[in-house]
């Protein structure tokens, strides 16, 4: 079990992603990502995610609203099963780190990677956002105006999904 969240300054339009480039051996190299994490035992999720903001990008948060969760059968390196809940973080006290152990942390602009979750709509290259493939499904949801929780499940194989559904309540 992880968490994902992903930090948005609402002023400014732009969210806090991580560009995962600093561990050769990271099965997410070269990706922009959320930030977030694994579980530690006896933890809840909020409590959980206030530690990986913590430890990722060097801040407290204050605010945070749950978007949804997704189910990932088959997402980990060697085939197994994930699943997470999907935080927006809109509060937070300090600066955040401009990188961690994992890659870079960047502001990107929201139209940037709403733009990039249409990927049949040609980018020029310097605006690209390289990430999994399956973020490009649920990245809208996270963002949207509904106050709904939405709940989805992504197969993966081989690295790729292989379906998407979802429902809100």
């Amino acid at each position: 079990m992880g968490t994902l969240a992903y930090i948005i300054n609402r002023e400014r339009s732009e969210v806090l992603l991580i560009h995962r480039n600093q561990r050769s051996h990271d099965e997410h190299l070269g990706k922009w990502n959320g930030l977030g994490g694994k579980l530690e035992t006896h933890e809840d999720i909020a409590s959980g995610i206030r530690r990986e903001i913590r430890e990722e990008a060097g801040i407290e948060v204050t605010s945070m609203t749950i978007r949804g969760t997704i189910s990932w059968p088959g997402f980990g390196p060697n085939g197994e099963d994930w699943f997470s809940p999907l935080f927006l973080i809109d509060g937070w006290l300090g600066d955040p780190r401009s990188s961690n152990h994992e890659g870079d942390l960047e502001w990107i602009s929201l139209e940037r990677i709403l733009q990039a979750c249409h990927p049949d709509q040609q980018l020029r290259e310097d605006a690209a956002l390289p990430m999994w493939e399956g973020d490009r499904y649920f990245l809208p949801l996270v963002f949207d105006n509904d106050p709904r929780p939405f709940h989805g499940v992504m197969p993966y194989s081989n690295g790729q999904p292989t379906s998407w559904t979802f429902e809100r309540w």
